[in-house]
């Protein structure tokens, strides 16, 4: 057993943003779903929301140093 997050939009309860708020009597599309096995859940994504990549434990911008000259390392 796992988890569910629905990936919806922000607007409204339902998969339809131009429904605002919290409508009644409405019917929710689930368009396909997506397995994060290394997170532990899965992701039903509704209407035409997009999602995000995930981010990694430390971020490239750790990576990232000027040092007293102004030079810039870590970019690449």
């Amino acid at each position: 057993n796992c988890p569910i997050c629905v990936a919806k939009t922000q607007y409204s309860l339902t998969d339809d943003q131009t429904k605002l708020g919290a409508p009644t009597d409405f019917e929710v599309t689930v368009r396909n779903l997506k397995i994060s096995a290394g997170a532990g859940f899965v992701v039903a994504l509704t209407g035409e929301i997009m999602t995000m990549p995930g981010l990694p434990k430390v971020p490239a911008a750790e990576r990232i140093d000027v040092d007293e000259t102004g030079k810039i390392s870590g970019l690449f």
